[in-house]
């Protein structure tokens, strides 16, 4: 349980502001249908926390548990720097003609493909060694950090204040990389 409820924070948290977050808005905004656009969300998602998810699991595997610790602190500073960086919406020309539905599993699959919710699941994973929870939690937070904007679509940037939950967020993320660091190295 500690895998599913770590991943799922952790995948909620790096997501707002994120670049498939803006994304889904641009999505929402162009096919004002957000049920194909979730479901594509979906596969997306559970695609890329998958992937990570079997990778981290077969780290566990190779490494020891303080270097485990280390890795996790590595994905947390590396979630919390790159909360900190400028985001802005992708273009969509006019001339984009595929259905809702493949546009955002493709799109949103690349976009999440080496982003820092793979990281934290990878990291996550071979922490607590399980595949299906990790990429399940993973899942359950890209989903729930996703689903108002795609619900809200272009109303989402202006209900919500984006850029200061994203600062909040990226000094938790510091502050929780910089403790588990500091538990890993052993230093307290």
């Amino acid at each position: 349980m500690d895998a599913l409820l770590s991943a799922f924070v952790a995948a909620a948290l790096a997501e707002w502001g994120d670049r498939t977050q803006l994304f889904v808005i641009v999505l929402a905004a162009r096919y004002c249908r957000p049920g194909p656009i979730l479901a594509g969300l979906a596969l997306a998602a559970l695609a890329n926390s998958l992937l990570a998810a079997i990778g981290g699991t077969f780290v566990h595997d190779l490494i020891e548990t303080r270097a485990l610790a280390l890795l996790v602190a590595l994905a947390l500073l590396f979630a919390g720097f790159g909360s900190l960086l400028r985001r802005t919406p992708p273009d969509m020309g006019a001339g984009w003609r595929t259905p809702a539905f493949i546009t955002a599993a493709i799109c949103l699959f690349l976009l999440e493909f080496g982003d820092k919710t793979q990281f934290l699941t990878f990291a996550l994973a071979g922490r607590f060694d399980s595949v299906a929870l990790a990429a399940a939690g993973a899942t359950l937070g890209v989903m729930a950090a996703n689903v108002p904007a795609a619900l809200l679509g272009a109303r989402f940037a202006d209900t919500v204040p984006i850029r200061p939950i994203r600062y909040a967020i990226a000094a938790l993320f510091l502050v929780a990389g910089f403790i588990v660091a500091v538990g890993a190295l052993e230093l307290t």
